[in-house]
């Protein structure tokens, strides 16, 4: 690495970011997979073992992987340990602070463990983790959308209920098959969602086209997550420009999950360009090899954002955000004061 690679990893760090994609489960590594199952499974994994679960094909073959990952978390007191690693993860890369999903959808699909549980040792790990390493954390509740509508209408007013206890869930989501969950089965639920004080997010046109964006922003989403195929439809570009819905772009994810051909098809800078509200994000980082920090990197050496743009893009992940105003106005002026 050259002086000036060190250099610029050094001013990517120190830039201070916001993460609005990334899943809890998503943020295992392997090595904390390893301690997990030498606790949990009869016959613990092999660091090797635990790599090749995060081998995969195509966006299906990825979903199994994060359900084999999933399978790992066996005691509530898991997630307090993987909340707080991810805290410490985040802020190493001068993260400030991130938005996470936690899939109440396969806790309750696979009913291991009690959903009240799990949030209260998720809580512990984030008050930890904000103490010790000063990034904060506020949760979105995700439900799997090919689980059905019912299911998730389940999911969103538990986190109705549990945001009266812990004001750290700030909102939902919907995530998992777009092809077997569109988004206008979950229309009353995030109506209802809304009207409990829930923000919404969806993540929409990853593996489906334009028209399941449509679908998120037609229920209600604030923000949309990966928004691929907003390129196809010229007029939902025009939308997403004029209202300035934040998108959630992952742009490693997208070529790992073969969602995306390569890094001269995805649209990233097209977005940009087209005044878009891009915001820059990890998803599951072990699972594809990248960190925030990294995305960071990625988007300024291959397509060649200034400095300036990089503080931009800081910058919307600021805006976007469920923070309230004070919080964001002190991190907008300490991302335009950042040289």
């Amino acid at each position: 690495m050259t002086q000036g690679q060190t250099d610029l990893v050094t001013w990517m760090r120190g830039l201070p970011k916001v993460e609005l994609h990334l899943h809890l489960e998503g943020s295992i590594t392997a090595e904390t997979l390893v301690e997990l199952s030498a606790a949990n499974d009869p016959s613990p994994l092999t660091l090797e073992e635990a790599r090749s679960i995060y081998r995969y094909t195509d966006f299906p073959s990825f979903l199994m992987s994060f359900k084999a990952v999933t399978e790992r978390l066996h005691h509530a007191a898991d997630y307090e340990r993987i909340t707080y690693a991810m805290v410490r993860d985040l802020a190493a890369q001068g993260v400030r602070h991130a938005e996470v999903y936690i899939s109440f959808g396969i806790l309750y699909r696979f009913a291991r463990l009690d959903v009240d549980e799990v949030v209260r040792a998720m809580e512990r790990g984030r008050v930890r983790g904000e103490q010790d390493f000063g990034t904060t954390v506020l949760w979105l509740i995700d439900a799997v959308r090919h689980f059905g509508a019912e299911e998730g209408l389940r999911v969103f007013r538990k986190a109705a209920e549990l945001r009266r206890h812990f004001p750290a869930i700030i909102g939902i989501g919907i995530g998992g098959d777009e092809a077997r969950g569109p988004a206008e089965w979950f229309r009353e639920a995030y109506a209802e969602a809304k009207s409990a004080g829930l923000r919404l997010t969806a993540h929409a046109g990853e593996s489906a086209g334009a028209e399941s964006i449509w679908g998120a922003l037609n229920i209600g989403a604030e923000r949309i997550g990966h928004a691929l195929a907003a390129q196809e439809d010229a007029e939902l570009m025009g939308v997403l420009a004029e209202r300035q819905v934040p998108l959630e772009i992952n742009v490693t994810s997208n070529l790992r999950t073969g969602c995306c051909a390569g890094l001269e098809a995805h649209p990233l800078r097209l977005y940009f360009e087209s005044g878009l509200m891009v915001t820059l994000n990890s998803d599951d980082p072990p699972m594809f090899g990248s960190d925030l920090l990294g995305e960071y990197l990625l988007a300024q050496r291959e397509y060649e954002f200034s400095l300036d743009q990089m503080r931009e893009l800081a910058a919307n992940g600021v805006e976007a955000s469920f923070l309230p105003p004070e919080r964001k106005l002190a991190l907008l002026r300490e991302v335009e004061r950042y040289d």
